[in-house]
């Protein structure tokens, strides 16, 4: 079975290369193949690749000249129709046109002035009225209806047919487009601001009101440019007044009514985004994925606006089929940033959410590693946004990159730099987490996990060591993928760093000196230490050459390390509080040595001394015997520091026990009472 399968499939193998065989062409004379062009040398690095590619840019570099051609031709052209517009014979004298003209003005602003007046009565009857009164949105609708929008709408119908019973003339033409495109302003105005009339409740009423008080004057000039631009194209205008006349007017009206309409979105961004995103609490907490959907939008709500008015700025400026062309990719640009932002805006609160998850697990690091992936993902999204842009517009990024010797240069610098940032990148984030949380308290004060003296000491230290290092290695490798020759770089700062060590060997002495002190934790920040050049205070701070002390009186000494030679450190693990009291011959030994157990036991019980203590009392009795009397001596062992505050405690109390045992007496020294007899005798 298995051979007959075989036969068969060489059979069928046969076959086809004999069709292929016999479909073949007849072969013909090779051809001399054409010399490979020699590809571009591309040295220098980055910068060098972007010098390579300039010239490569200029000479492919298409600029299109039609579209100022057309606007040329356009000009000139308008220009000659003005020119047969004024000198053309007509059986009419100017004063009558202008008269048509003037006609139709004063009975449009006369039909609207009266009309205003009457709506102004009506408002003003109607708001005496308790079921108007009562509604104040209604009474501002209503305002804006029948003053404004009303009058307009008449006016213009009885315009037109006014303007039948005259003669056709430029005057006549003249003044309907003015008629319509005033009209058209007003209308637009009074509708939209009645719209947002409706939205005067709660929260919304200061932006309502801002908006009320800055769109009129913009709104009516938006809609009176667009209706006379409008007006400006219809046929029976242009064979009155001249086709590139009208055309050339109705874009110059639409662009600028297009540039007031974007200034206008910019300046009401905040306002109606106040209005789309604030509702009710009741609201907001019933559909928090709804409100956070409003509130996304709000802050995203003008850019496809104003890119649609960058469309059709670009519509109204275009010509032929180039308008159609910029006018697809800027449709497709304006789709695009949307969704870009869209997508940013999500991300940004998807990651914001995740954060706010991790700092409540107590997660340092997953929450710095979130923070790293936003902004690597915000990196993508960027360098997506301007490929597919360029698509759009007909180049590509990576085509370039791949298929270009200056493209692979440049992909291969900015590579190898974005590979440096991000280990570089990486590597501190876990390298400064880790001290972060080495030198973070920890959240339970009675825990045993307290960060200790010489952590606090070393860490700050290290990180700043570490973010050096990290931040020159990293200026080096990237100067190097830039194009710049490094190697004269490092032999200077070798030069220059061996001429420092030789001008500087104090320096380096104390250098070296405190890193070996920090190193043997000889002493760390809050540690009290008494110095052998003099100085004792507390250790307020440590860098790499130089010791802070604080002093008692709160003065600050800063010592180099150079110069200390001994160190007593006396903030070390514990101390002892040493009591050396000394009596009188005929004091009764035994109960001075009552007072001092019982001064050691009320120590020990009080609520604030207690926790400075280490241990029981120690009497150690009669330590010696002199001309001045008997030594008694005990100690406390204290935690570190306490030893002060326990023996002015100790001999505070000892001492109102002594005065009221009148068996129990302090010694005086041999030289003070031989010198109050003196002085008694004298």
């Amino acid at each position: 079975m298995f051979t007959s399968r075989t036969a068969r499939l060489l059979g069928a193998w046969l076959l086809c290369a004999s069709a292929a065989l016999h479909a073949a062409p007849e072969p013909t004379p090779a051809a001399e193949p054409e010399p490979a062009k020699a590809e571009l040398l591309v040295e220098g690095g980055l910068l060098g690749a972007i010098s390579s590619s300039i010239e490569q840019v200029q000479d492919k570099l298409d600029l299109n000249e039609h579209l100022i051609d057309a606007w040329r031709l356009r000009a000139d052209r308008a220009a000659d129709e003005v020119g047969r517009l004024v000198n053309q014979p007509s059986q009419r004298s100017p004063w009558s046109v202008a008269g048509d003209f003037v006609l139709l003005s004063a009975l449009w602003v006369g039909t609207f002035a009266t009309l205003n007046l009457l709506g102004r009565w009506a408002v003003a009857r109607l708001q005496r009225r308790g079921f108007v009164k009562a509604r104040p949105r209604l009474l501002a609708v209503l305002g804006y209806a029948l003053p404004w929008t009303l009058p307009a709408l008449i006016c213009l119908p009885l315009t037109l047919y006014v303007s039948h019973w005259l003669p056709t003339s430029v005057g006549r033409a003249l003044a309907l487009c003015f008629a319509y495109a005033t009209s058209s302003g007003i209308v637009s105005t009074s509708v939209l601001l009645g719209v947002i009339v409706m939205f005067n409740l709660g929260h919304k009423r200061p932006a309502v009101r801002i908006i009320r008080h800055y769109c009129p004057q913009p709104l009516f000039l938006i809609g009176f440019l667009a209706a006379l631009s409008d007006a400006l194209t219809s046929p029976q205008i242009a064979r009155q007044l001249g086709s590139n006349i009208t055309s050339s007017v109705a874009v110059l009206t639409g662009l600028l009514a297009s540039v007031v309409f974007g200034l206008l979105v910019i300046r009401l961004r905040r306002p109606v985004a106040h209005l789309i995103r604030n509702r009710s609490l009741a609201q907001r907490l019933k559909q928090p994925a709804l409100q956070e959907s409003l509130r996304i939008f709000s802050g995203l709500w003008y850019w496809p606006i104003l890119l649609m008015v960058l469309v059709s700025a670009i519509n109204l400026i275009g010509a032929g089929e180039d308008s159609q062309k910029a006018l697809r990719c800027a449709l497709f640009t304006t789709v695009l940033l949307i969704a870009t932002v869209f997508l940013s805006t999500l991300l940004q609160h998807l990651f914001r959410s995740r954060s706010a998850v991790a700092v409540q697990r107590s997660s340092a690091y997953k929450e710095r590693f979130l923070s790293l992936l936003h902004a690597l993902l915000r990196i993508v999204m960027a360098v997506a946004f301007i490929e597919i842009l360029g698509r759009i517009w007909g180049v590509s990024l990576f085509e370039f990159a791949q298929r270009n010797a200056v493209g692979r240069a440049i992909s291969d610098s900015l590579s190898s730099i974005g590979l440096i940032l991000l280990v570089t990148w990486l590597f501190w984030v876990v390298l400064d987490t880790a001290i972060q949380e080495a030198l973070k308290p920890p959240a339970n004060k009675r825990s045993s996990r307290q960060p200790s003296t010489r952590i606090k000491t070393i860490l700050p230290l290290l990180r700043n060591a570490v973010k050096i290092i990290l931040v020159v290695i990293c200026a080096i490798t990237t100067m190097a993928n830039l194009g710049i020759n490094v190697a004269p770089l490092l032999a200077g700062a070798g030069v220059v760093g061996l001429a420092i060590g030789f001008g500087s060997q104090q320096l380096v002495q104390d250098v070296i000196t405190g890193l070996f002190i920090i190193i043997e934790d000889t002493l760390s920040i809050g540690d009290w230490v008494v110095l052998d050049s003099g100085h004792a205070g507390t250790v307020e701070g440590l860098t790499i050459r130089t010791l802070r002390l604080r002093d008692g009186k709160g003065f600050v000494h800063s010592v180099p390390f150079g110069q200390i030679k001994a160190v007593t450190n006396q903030s070390r693990q514990f101390a002892y509080a040493f009591f050396s009291v000394q009596f009188t011959y005929d004091t009764d030994v035994d109960k001075a040595l009552e007072l001092i157990r019982e001064t050691g036991h009320s120590i020990r019980e009080d609520s604030f001394l207690k926790y400075n203590l280490q241990g029981p009392l120690e009497v150690f009795g009669v330590d010696k015997m002199d001309l001045n009397g008997v030594t008694l001596t005990a100690q406390f062992r204290t935690v570190s520091g306490g030893q002060y505050a326990v023996s002015r405690a100790f001999n505070q109390r000892l001492k109102k026990l002594v005065d009221g045992a009148p068996q129990v007496q302090f010694a005086q020294t041999f030289g003070n009472a031989a010198a109050g007899a003196l002085a008694l005798r004298g």
